[in-house]
């Protein structure tokens, strides 16, 4: 499993960028790592028990905590700080980024939901 190389929090765009050992190359925004976090709270405790996140567009992160050699605790500004981002699950989060992203749109809209425009 690839590993990330490099991990640059830009705190004004709210980006996460990552470097990966082989070469992958992402930015996630803080409300999508937000939205798909790990933690049992977002996640559920079981297959089909994810909870819909609202409001998260203008979510930061404080910290970034390592957990051991093998993932981070991001802290968010929404005082959310129990995921813990494993490589492996950020290394996903970025290959599918696009798809998951789209799949968080269509849930909210789903739910009569619209994301409100981002302060800038």
């Amino acid at each position: 499993m690839p590993t990330p190389t490099e991990l640059n929090l830009h705190q004004q765009s709210r980006i996460l960028e990552i470097t990966f050992d082989d070469g992958l190359h992402v930015n996630l925004p803080c409300e999508y790592l937000r939205v798909y976090s790990p933690s049992a709270e977002v996640q559920g405790h079981g297959p089909g028990q994810r909870v819909l996140q609202l409001g998260k567009e203008d979510v930061g992160v404080d910290k970034i905590e390592p957990v051991g050699n093998y993932a981070i605790c991001l802290h968010f500004d929404d005082e959310h700080n129990t995921g813990i981002y494993s490589w492996e699950y950020l290394y996903k989060l970025g290959v599918e980024q696009e798809h998951l992203w789209k799949e968080y749109l269509d849930e909210l809209e789903k739910a009569g939901q619209k994301r409100k425009v981002r302060a800038s």
